[in-house]
């Protein structure tokens, strides 16, 4: 049975603001603090608490909780829609033959815009946007509103990473049983060892699911992926060393030690010089002139 207590009290919404991979940067220098309180006594605590991070600028924003929550999960969803709306981008690229580092380069000059998280690639994932757009999506049923640009950016994304996936599998098949493929990078994006709600595990589920072998490496993920895939997939202590005997080479995360790789060895290495980048970290014609078929995402290949 839960006590009952005398003191005065009152509750406060703070919702965190951290990003995995920058987590200690981005609590010791907050671009805000949202706090739902609206006793200006409690409200006072706060800026207390805060003051040691707020020397420089005051980044404290005070407001009622419900107001206070939802803009935290209004935060996570408008940055995984935009990042649904590139991936959708991508594939109509695709189809009319443009280049979706140019649309974007052009989109995000716009003041109105900005350049952030238009970065096309294989989907979004983690612990965070997913459960957020969730969230949002079941408050809004829950009190019939619903959440449509939400839902369409949760669609949106699970159709790019089924579309890259499939893109990856047509290719070998109907050699896929004979196939093996070296893959970088379980983790969700880079500089953290999360593989929750992956695409990259999503795509790597999919190639066991069509019978191709898996060599994996992960700068930070390798011993949370282990645990999830168990003995399905090999894992390698180097990533040059999952080329060996691979028949293509498959990039899911952008970690900083993928981004220029020496594709010439990848290209010696590899018993067919074949490159699926998942996250549109390579110039074409450069990869192209060292010896690797490319494959990416919304951009002339």
């Amino acid at each position: 049975m839960a006590g009952r207590t005398k003191q005065l009290f009152d509750c406060v919404s703070n919702p965190e603001s951290l990003k995995e991979g920058s987590a200690v940067d981005a609590f010791m220098k907050p671009e805000r603090v949202i706090v739902g309180a609206t006793d200006p006594k409690v409200q006072e605590i706060m800026r207390h608490l805060y003051a040691p991070f707020m020397r420089r600028a005051n980044r404290m924003i005070f407001m009622d909780p419900a107001s206070d929550e939802l803009a935290k999960y209004a935060a996570n969803c408008m940055l995984a829609t935009r990042i649904s709306f590139m991936n959708e981008l991508s594939a109509l690229c695709e189809k009319v033959g443009a280049d979706i580092e140019l649309v974007r380069a052009g989109i995000g000059s716009d003041a109105r815009i900005g350049n952030a998280f238009l970065f096309a690639g294989v989907g979004f994932g983690g612990s965070c946007f997913p459960k957020d757009v969730r969230a949002l999506i079941h408050t809004g049923d829950s009190h019939g509103c619903p959440m449509e640009i939400v839902k369409a950016a949760k669609q949106a994304n699970q159709r790019q990473q089924e579309r890259f996936a499939r893109r990856v599998i047509d290719y070998y098949q109907p050699r896929s049983g004979q196939t093996t493929l070296a893959v970088w990078g379980p983790a969700f994006k880079a500089r953290t060892d999360d593989i929750r709600e992956s695409p990259a595990v999503f795509c790597v589920e999919r190639f066991i699911e069509a019978g191709i072998a898996v060599k994996a490496h992960d700068p930070g993920a390798t011993h949370t992926a282990k645990a999830h895939f168990g003995d399905r997939i090999a894992f390698c202590n180097d990533y040059y060393d999952t080329l060996s005997g691979a028949d293509g080479l498959v990039v899911l995360t952008d970690w900083q030690q993928f981004r220029n790789p020496d594709f010439e060895r990848i290209a010696c290495s590899l018993n067919r010089p074949v490159l699926f980048d998942g996250r549109n970290l390579y110039e074409p014609s450069y990869v192209k002139d060292r010896g690797l078929e490319y494959h990416c995402l919304g951009r002339p290949y």
